[in-house]
C-alpha cells in the first residue's frame, strides 16, 4: 500500500463506478450483481443484528426513564415538560403514541426504537446501491447491522435509532433531487425530512449545515447550469422545511439553550471529543475491552474508503486527492462533526458520544466503501468477516452483558425492607427516574419519594437551572425537612451516588445530617460503579417508633 497523488494505472474497485464526487457526473454502470460470499455474510448479520436489536436484559436506565415518563404525559404537557428537559420534541410525541398502543414497560417502550433501526437496513441497501452497486449495498447493510452503536441505540428509548433512519430517507431525497434531476414531489419531501431532523435532535443542524455548505460549493463550482439549479432548489427546500416544520419550537429551544446545557458533566477538548466520538460510533458506549479496536478497524476502513484505490489484486493504493465515490460523504462528516465540536466548544457545553447519531450513517457508509477496495474475494470475505465478528461481540457486550443500572438492585433493597408510607430521598435526581419505575417494577409498597434538594417528585430531572439549585442547596436543612416528613413512625431510604457533577459531596453530607437527626444508619446496598453504568448506594434509617 503506497501513498500517491499521481494518477495511477487503477483497476477498477468494485463498485467505484457509481456515482462519484461530483454530482453532476455521469451515474456509471455499477455492478449488477454481488459475490455469494458476501450476500451470505451479509444475510447472516441481518438476522442476527434484527434479534439483538429486541434484546436487552436490563431496566431502563436514567436517560430511557426519562423519555417514557415524559411521553406518558398528555401531548401538550410533553411540549412543557420537554422545556425544562432539553430535548426537541418529535421522538416523544412518537413514543407517546407508541406506548397507547403496545403499552408502557421496559420491553414495550424500547421496541419503538428496535423496529426503527430495523426499518433503517432496507434503506442502507438502497444507499449502499446508490454509492456502488449491489456490491457495497450488501457490505453496508451487513456492517449496519451488526454495529454495535446501532444496536446500543436499538435497544434504548431515546431518539438516536430514528435520527439515523431520517438521515439515511434525507440521503436518498438529496440524492434523487440533485444528482439524478429527480427533483419533483422530493423537493417538499426534502423540507419534511429537514424539520423532522431538526425537531429530533439538535446536532441536526450542524449535518443540515454541512450538506447546504456542500449544495452552496457545488452550486458555485457549476453556476449557470442545470446542477446549480438544482442545488439551490434543494437547498431552499431544506431551509424552508427547517422554517416551516421547526420554527414553531424555536423559541422553546431557544429557552432549552439559556437555561438547560449539559451540567451532567465537564466541556471536553475538541481532540478529546474528536477521540470520544470515534472510539463510540465504531464500538457503542463505554464498557466493551475490545472499543480501541473496533475503533481503529473502523477508522482505517473510513481511510481506505475515503483515500483507497485498488491497482491489482493485491494492492491499494492512497489517493491524496480522495476516491470520488464517497468523497461528498466523507465531506459531510467531517464538517459535521467540525461544527459541533466548534459550537460546543464555544458553548462550554459537554458532549456525548450519541450526539454523533446524525453522521453515524454516513461515516458507516464510507468505511463500508473501504471494505469494497480489495478486489480479491477471499480477502474481502475474510475482511467483511473480521469487521462483522467484532460488531457481535459489540452487540453481544450491549444486549446481554452490559448492565445499564443499578436501578432494579436499589429498588429491591428497598423494598424488602419498606413499610407503606416510608419517605425514599434520591441524590441526585437523577437516580429518581430509573429507581422509582424499578420500584413499581419489584412489587414495592406505597412510598413517599421526593429528590434531593427540592423534594419534589422523582420521575423527571428539572434541569432548568440546575447547578445553581445545588449551590444554594443546605443538606443539613433539607435533612431536617426530610426527617420531619417521616416523623418517628417511618423509616427513610437514601439513594444516593457521590460521583455527580455539580453535587459534590452534598448526597453524603446529607446521609451524615440524617444520621445525626435519626441514628441507626444501615447500609443496605452498595454502589457496584465496576459493574453498572448508573450506579449507587442504598442508605436505610429505620422508623423511630
Amino acid at each position: 500500500m503506497r501513498v500517491t497523488s499521481s494518477e495511477p494505472d487503477r483497476v477498477q474497485d468494485p463498485g467505484a463506478s457509481a456515482p462519484a464526487g461530483d454530482p453532476d457526473e455521469p451515474v456509471g454502470h455499477p455492478p449488477t450483481s454481488a459475490p455469494i460470499e458476501i450476500v451470505v455474510l451479509a444475510l447472516l448479520a441481518v438476522a442476527v443484528g434484527v434479534v439483538l436489536r429486541f434484546v436487552a436484559h436490563t431496566p431502563l436506565w436514567l436517560d430511557e426513564a426519562l423519555s417514557a415518563n415524559i411521553a406518558a404525559l398528555p401531548p401538550g404537557e410533553i411540549l412543557s415538560a420537554l422545556e425544562h428537559d432539553g430535548h426537541p420534541p418529535l421522538y416523544y410525541l412518537l413514543l407517546h403514541g407508541w406506548m397507547q398502543l403496545v403499552g408502557e414497560g421496559d420491553e414495550a417502550v424500547r421496541a419503538l426504537s428496535g423496529l426503527i433501526s430495523v426499518a433503517s437496513l432496507p434503506v442502507a441497501w438502497f444507499v449502499g446501491r446508490r454509492r456502488g452497486g449491489p456490491l457495497l449495498g450488501w457490505v453496508f447493510v451487513a456492517v449496519l447491522a451488526l454495529s454495535p452503536f446501532a444496536q446500543r441505540y436499538a435497544t434504548e428509548t431515546r431518539m438516536y435509532s430514528l435520527v439515523a433512519l431520517l438521515v439515511l430517507v434525507g440521503y436518498l431525497l438529496v440524492d434523487d433531487a440533485v444528482r439524478r434531476g429527480r427533483g419533483g414531489w422530493r423537493y417538499p419531501v426534502i423540507g419534511l425530512v429537514a424539520g423532522a431532523l431538526m425537531l429530533s435532535h439538535y446536532w441536526a443542524m450542524y449535518l443540515l449545515a454541512a450538506v447546504g455548505l456542500l449544495l452552496v460549493w457545488h452550486a458555485w463550482r457549476r453556476r449557470g447550469t442545470p446542477l446549480a439549479r438544482r442545488c439551490v432548489i434543494t437547498l431552499a427546500w431544506m431551509v424552508g422545511g427547517v422554517v416551516v416544520v421547526f420554527g414553531w419550537w424555536v423559541p422553546s429551544m431557544l429557552y432549552q439553550a439559556a437555561n438547560t446545557g449539559t451540567p451532567w458533566a465537564a466541556p471536553t477538548r475538541p481532540t478529546v471529543t474528536a477521540s470520544i466520538a470515534l472510539v463510540d460510533l465504531a464500538a457503542g458506549t463505554g464498557g466493551l475491552a475490545e472499543s480501541p479496536l473496533l475503533a481503529v478497524v473502523t477508522a482505517v476502513l473510513f481511510a481506505l474508503g475515503l483515500f483507497g484505490v485498488a491497482v491489482g489484486r493485491t494492492r491499494v493504493e492512497l489517493d491524496l486527492r480522495t476516491n470520488p465515490q464517497v468523497r461528498p460523504e466523507a465531506i459531510v462528516v467531517g464538517l459535521t462533526m467540525a461544527l459541533g465540536i466548534v459550537a460546543g466548544y464555544a458553548a462550554s457545553s459537554a458532549f456525548a458520544s450519541r450526539y454523533a447519531s446524525v453522521l453515524f450513517p454516513l461515516y458507516l457508509l464510507v468505511a463500508a466503501a473501504g471494505v469494497t477496495r480489495f478486489v480479491s474475494r477471499p480477502v474481502r470475505a475474510v475482511v467483511l468477516g473480521a469487521v462483522l465478528a467484532l460488531g457481535l461481540v459489540g452487540g453481544l457486550f450491549h444486549g446481554l452483558v452490559q448492565q445499564r443500572t443499578q436501578a432494579e438492585l436499589l429498588a429491591q433493597g428497598v423494598a424488602d425492607n419498606a413499610s407503606p408510607g416510608d419517605v425514599v430521598v434520591y441524590c441526585p435526581d437523577q437516580l429518581g427516574p430509573a429507581t422509582s419505575r424499578a420500584l413499581v417494577a419489584v412489587g414495592a409498597p406505597e412510598l413517599d419519594q421526593v429528590t434531593y434538594p427540592a423534594l419534589t417528585p422523582p420521575q423527571r430531572v428539572d434541569w432548568v437551572g440546575y447547578g445553581e439549585r445545588h449551590a444554594a442547596a443546605d443538606p443539613a436543612a433539607v435533612a431536617a425537612q426530610v426527617d420531619a416528613r417521616a416523623g418517628a413512625d417511618h423509616g427513610v431510604f437514601v439513594v444516593w451516588a457521590g460521583t455527580y457533577r455539580t453535587l459534590e459531596g452534598q448526597c453524603e453530607a446529607l446521609v451524615g445530617a440524617l444520621n445525626e437527626r435519626r441514628g441507626n444508619m444501615q447500609f443496605v446496598v452498595g454502589d457496584q460503579g465496576e459493574k453498572y453504568y448508573e450506579h449507587g448506594n442504598l442508605t436505610w434509617f429505620p422508623a423511630k417508633g
